[in-house]
């Protein structure tokens, strides 16, 4: 064991090369991983200093221009024709639209099929984007982090049609999403661990191609009248409360959401946001509005609390003509801001949105919602006196830290003087960090039935924990196996 193996649990190919000529099947290898629609991911090739010091005679086919096709995989014809006779038969169809969607360019292809058939789309973290924000169809956010439409629907859904997605915790609403006891599922998936989730019918293949398959099949199929204005209603109505809570109530003292708001006014159509962790990645999803599916980058799988910052770098280098912004809170930004170096370095400039909430204001509010009273989330001193972490704040001056990095750094008051600092750094060439402070205990509500499972002790001395827990029996109840055979 090394250092290296510390790269296994996140590699999806690792090796260690212990001969010169190892890399020629090695490095095949890892291209075959990196070019796979199914296995892709990152991979590791670890080599020792001794070996690195050793020459070989490499055959000069090794270096020649080698093409990589990407294959578009079609799914079985057999599980395709039970997917159409599902299909038809439902009535309150609704799809899950995933990043897999967006991977596959399949954006359009879902735009036209949904035109045709009146099928409604929620979309999860990855793949919000894959219609534009207006689009009369569009539910927004689906899950725990979801919409009032997205989350009204999804209750009483006969048929669930999950795209490119995994069905993540946020996503299922921790598999309470869907309450309806006749909910069947079909998914569409290029892998197959993913594919067979909620005892779906499992169309395993390509996203683009699949759904021109079906699409074709469907011809002469929709969803009634009553259904599909329903849709529009609510798309409507979600776009009336998005403009409700973009709007500053004290211009001088604004929330998050606020902040957010005036951001998604200000950017141009093909910017994009980026964010990884904390309570912005929530609001982002409810409330963001997505004009293309390459204008909103959040890792949300894990809360990578760090991400942000690197993330936005990576982002930049894709296609520099883009202003990227990067939403971070000031526990996420402690994390890893020494990237800010490295954008002034090698000339990504990207823009840094630094909202101070003066402590773990994201983990605090779970830490209340199960009874914990937010213990060790603020940037406190600790109290002599009490022995808890309940003296006063701590001189923390993030703004400074991110100066000395060699950041251009703007400390706008309001969101007037906000508005203009986003004018501002749009102009720059460096990248530019825009502090601003915000009231920590704003809680932002989640809309329509949007339960996330936090677990909760079952046995504690404290009143608020056992009162807690009761809540949290009954919310476990809501929970559904989906294992219908389908």
């Amino acid at each position: 064991m090394s250092a290296n193996d510390c790269f296994k649990p996140v590699s999806k190919y690792w090796d260690r090369i212990n001969r010169p000529e190892q890399l020629i099947s090695s490095m095949l290898e890892a291209m075959r991983v990196l070019t796979s629609p199914s296995e892709t991911g990152a991979v590791t090739i670890s080599l020792p200093h001794d070996v690195q010091a050793e020459t070989y005679e490499f055959p000069d086919e090794f270096f020649q221009k080698r093409i990589w096709n990407i294959p578009r995989l079609t799914p079985d014809k057999l599980l395709i024709s039970k997917a159409i006779e599902t299909i038809r038969k439902s009535k309150r169809p609704m799809i899950i639209s995933g990043g897999g969607v967006i991977y596959s360019e399949a954006e359009e292809e879902l735009k036209k099929f949904i035109e045709k058939t009146g099928i409604p789309v929620a979309e999860t973290f990855a793949g919000k984007g894959t219609l534009h924000y207006k689009h009369e169809l569009n539910l927004g956010a689906m899950g725990a982090t979801g919409t009032k439409g997205a989350n009204e629907i999804s209750k009483d859904a006969d048929l669930v049609i999950g795209i490119g997605t995994r069905y993540g915790d946020f996503t299922s609403a921790s598999k309470s999403a869907w309450q309806n006891p006749k909910v069947t599922f079909i998914n569409i998936n290029i892998t197959e661990l993913d594919v067979f989730k909620q005892s779906a019918i499992p169309l395993q293949g390509d996203a683009k191609e699949t759904i021109k398959i079906i699409s074709k099949e469907l011809d002469g199929y929709s969803t009634d009248d009553t259904y599909i204005n329903k849709i529009k209603s609510l798309n409507k109505e979600w776009d009336k409360i998005v403009d409700k809570v973009y709007s500053p109530v004290d211009f001088n003292k604004p929330v998050q959401a606020e902040i957010l708001g005036a951001l998604n006014n200000f950017i141009d159509d093909n910017d994009v946001v980026v964010c990884a962790a904390g309570s912005a990645p929530g609001d982002l999803h409810k409330l963001w509005r997505t004009k293309s599916s390459k204008g909103f980058h959040l890792e949300y799988g894990n809360s990578c609390m760090g991400y942000e910052i690197p993330g936005g770098l990576g982002v930049k280098m894709a296609d520099k003509s883009r202003e990227v912004y990067v939403i971070c809170g000031d526990a996420s930004y402690l994390m890893l801001p020494s990237d800010i170096i490295t954008t002034i370095q090698e000339g990504y400039k990207i823009t840094i949105i630094l909202i101070n909430n003066e402590g773990y204001a994201s983990i605090g509010g779970l830490s209340e919602s199960v009874g914990g009273e937010g213990f060790g989330t603020h940037f406190k001193y600790r109290n002599p006196k009490t022995g808890q972490l309940d003296g006063d704040f701590l001189p923390v001056d993030l703004a400074k830290n991110a100066e000395s990095l060699g950041a251009i750094v703007y400390k706008p008051k309001g969101i007037k003087e906000y508005i203009k600092s986003l004018s501002r750094a749009k102009k720059n060439d460096r990248t530019t960090v825009i502090y601003m402070e915000t009231i920590r205990d704003r809680k932002m509500s989640g809309y329509g039935y949007s339960w996330w499972e936090v677990p909760v002790p079952e046995i504690s001395e404290s009143i608020e924990v056992r009162k807690v827990r009761r809540q949290y029996e009954i919310d476990k109840k809501s929970q559904k196996k989906y294992i219908k055979p389908n």
